[in-house]
């Protein structure tokens, strides 16, 4: 199979191309991606002379560029998304052109191209909070950010394709995702390098407000499976099960490293932060997947990475300016 991956210079396609490379000899991947600011060919250092890996450096809303790149593929799976709420509210301009018209852009190639599946990676934030039980893909979406409702109308048009053209579009929607090659702005990458560093971990509001955490290698698998046995039109919640408070997150990243909780930095929250999210799984788990990674050992597995390779993060964070979270 020939797969495009558009975002593979992103953490979570990046973990996915070196998922997929080392799980089939016979895959090969073109990743085409436009390397903005959290889009790094570092995260892809060890496998970019692999046979079976292409890189072109092209924009997702470049037509011409995703149809060329598309041309020899089988498979399409769309990575390449503006990601960062905080980014978002200060301004959603970038959002909804990478996120609503790159992926329009990437169906109307898809289609002409007669593609034989594409998935679109979505977030478990475009259901909004949920003060309680869990969401189900047949929930109603209701996105409080501009980040989650560009992800949320990004699905809506997939699904639009998939009704009216029968395009064998499918969506995955994963809880919130860590490991290796995460950009430091994020909350878990953010919280252990300013750690590291003896810098503050800045907290939210009062820091309760509680996410279910998956492990980075545990969504790729998860995404793979929506590809090899996923049904077009299906939607599939890929959630690890481990709804967890932000200060609970702090305080443990704190203890594996051995730091004083004096760093913990209670900040002004940020407007419309939804209070919790919380995966339903089960009709992924019905065709036999599950989360491998305990989150505990799979943080630190996520600590220990970050501890040795600071080549990797730190002149990340010396060259731009950090958002919180």
């Amino acid at each position: 199979m020939h797969i495009l991956i558009t975002g593979g210079a992103g953490f979570i396609g990046s973990n996915f191309i070196r998922y997929m490379l080392s799980k089939y000899r016979s895959c090969k991947i073109t990743n085409l991606d436009k390397l903005t600011y959290c889009g790094n060919l570092s995260n892809l250092k060890d496998i970019s002379r692999n046979k079976n890996y292409k890189f072109v450096k092209a924009d997702i809303c470049d037509a011409k560029a995703v149809l060329l790149a598309m041309k020899a593929c089988d498979a399409v799976i769309n990575f390449a998304a503006e990601s960062h709420v905080d980014r978002s509210i200060k301004n959603s301009a970038e959002f909804i052109r990478t996120n609503i018209d790159g992926t329009r852009v990437l169906l109307d190639a898809a289609r002409k191209l007669k593609i034989k599946k594409i998935l679109q990676i979505s977030t478990d934030e475009v259901y909004g909070d949920i003060k309680k039980g869990l969401s189900k893909e047949t929930d109603n979406l209701m996105p409080n950010s501009p980040y989650a409702a560009s992800k949320a109308a990004a699905d809506i048009l997939c699904r639009s394709y998939f009704k009216t053209y029968n395009l064998p579009v499918i969506i995955t929607r994963s809880s919130n995702n860590f490991g290796p090659y995460q950009y430091p702005e994020k909350v878990i990458p953010l919280f252990l390098t300013n750690a590291i560093e003896g810098k503050p971990l800045p907290l939210y509001g009062d820091g309760m407000n509680v996410r279910d955490w998956i492990y980075v290698t545990d969504n790729c698998s998860g995404i793979n499976l929506a590809l090899q046995k996923g049904k077009p039109g299906e939607i599939y919640n890929i959630g690890g099960g481990n709804q967890i408070k932000n200060i609970d997150i702090a305080r443990q990243i704190l203890t594996i490293l051995g730091k004083e909780k004096k760093l913990l930095s209670f900040v002004k929250d940020r407007p419309g932060h939804d209070r919790r999210y919380a995966l339903d799984s089960s009709k992924i788990k019905k065709i036999s997947w599950h989360p491998e990674h305990d989150f505990n050992k799979a943080l630190k597995l996520t600590v220990e990475w970050y501890l040795n390779n600071k080549w990797w993060w730190q002149p990340l964070k010396r060259g731009a300016r950090i958002i919180k979270w």
